[in-house]
C-alpha cells in the first residue's frame, strides 16, 4: 500500500516534470562545433546540463573550495535551455560546512550575469554521496534549494544506482547514472562503464523510488593507464539499448526524459543515427 501511495504522488510529480531529450556538457570551456550543434537540433535537444564548476577539499585549509571553472566561449542555441551543473567530491559532504550552500548558488548566479545568460530555471548538483555522507549532503540540499529558490530555479541531483537503496533526496527530481555501474580494478571481467550485469541488482528499487526520475546513459569512452597498459573502455550500442529496456520495463515514466553523458563531436561520431534514435526514442 506504502509503495503504491508514493508511486501514486511520483506519478502526479512526472506530470509535471519536464519532458523530453537532454544532454550533458563536461568540459572546461563551452564552445560548440558544427557537428555538436547539429546533434542538438537533430534529436531535439531542448535541455543542457552544462558543469559550471567543480567544488573539492582544499588540502591546505580543509575547507571546500571551487575548481575547474568553466570558461564561455559560445552560447547554446536559443531554443535550448541550460541547466547549470556543479560537481561536488564526496569528501567535502564529510561534515558540514556554513555557508557553502549560499556561496555556491551565488556563484553560479554570478557566473549567469556576467556572461549574460538568461532563462536560466534549474540548478543540478552531483554528488556520488555515501551512507556516511548522505545526511550531510541532504541538509545541504535542502540549504541549495531554499537559496535557489529565492532566484526563481528549483534543483536536480544526480542518482547513482547504489544510491537507490537510500532515503531520496530533497530535490525537485533526480538523473539515473546509468553509467560507471562497475568496479574498474574488475574491468578484465566487466565494463566498469556500463554492463547490464551491474544494473541488475538495482533494478528492483526503480519501482517504488519515490522521486521523478530522468535516465541518463553513457555514450563516451574512458582511457586509463593499468600497470603500463592503456585500457580503453566503450560500450556497446547493444548494451545501452539492453539496459534501457531493462530500466523502461521495471519504471516505464523513465522513457519520459532521457540524457546522454556527454556532448562531444568524438561521442557524437561514436555511435550511429539508429543508435541515437533508439536512445531517444526519436
Amino acid at each position: 500500500m506504502l509503495a503504491a501511495l508514493l508511486m501514486t504522488g511520483c506519478g502526479r510529480e512526472l506530470k509535471d516534470m519536464e519532458q523530453g531529450n537532454s544532454v550533458y556538457f563536461w568540459r572546461t570551456e563551452l564552445l560548440l562545433d558544427s557537428v555538436e550543434r547539429a546533434f542538438l537540433q537533430q534529436y531535439d535537444i531542448d535541455k543542457v546540463y552544462c558543469r559550471y564548476f567543480d567544488v573539492v577539499m582544499d588540502e591546505a585549509t580543509a575547507l571546500p573550495r571551487p575548481n575547474a571553472t568553466i570558461a564561455f566561449s559560445d552560447t547554446l542555441p536559443a531554443s535550448v535551455a541550460l541547466v547549470p551543473t556543479v560537481y561536488i567530491t564526496e569528501d567535502c559532504m564529510h561534515q558540514a560546512h556554513e555557508g557553502l550552500a549560499r556561496q555556491l548558488v551565488s556563484r553560479v548566479v554570478q557566473m549567469n550575469a556576467t556572461h549574460d545568460i538568461g532563462g536560466v530555471s534549474e540548478l543540478q548538483i552531483d554528488c556520488d554521496y555515501t551512507a556516511r555522507s548522505r545526511k550531510t549532503y541532504y541538509d545541504f540540499l535542502e540549504e541549495v534549494r531554499r537559496e535557489a529558490a529565492i532566484h526563481g530555479l528549483r534543483l536536480s541531483t544526480t542518482i547513482r544506482l547504489h544510491q537507490l537503496s537510500m532515503p531520496v533526496p530533497p530535490a525537485d527530481y533526480g538523473v539515473l547514472m546509468l553509467y560507471n555501474t562497475g568496479d574498474p580494478r574488475r574491468f578484465e571481467e566487466r565494463n566498469p562503464v556500463l554492463d547490464q550485469r551491474d544494473v541488475v541488482p538495482y533494478v528492483s528499487r526503480l519501482p517504488s523510488y519515490a522521486l521523478p526520475l530522468a535516465a541518463a546513459y553513457p555514450v563516451y569512452r574512458w582511457q586509463r593507464q593499468v600497470q603500463g597498459v592503456r585500457i580503453e573502455h566503450t560500450v556497446e550500442a547493444s548494451e545501452i539499448l539492453a539496459v534501457k529496456r531493462m530500466v523502461e520495463q521495471k519504471r516505464p515514466a523513465l522513457s519520459r526524459s532521457i540524457v546522454v553523458y556527454n556532448l562531444d563531436e568524438e561521442n557524437i561520431n561514436r555511435y550511429s543515427n539508429d543508435t541515437y534514435k533508439a536512445i531517444y526514442h526519436h
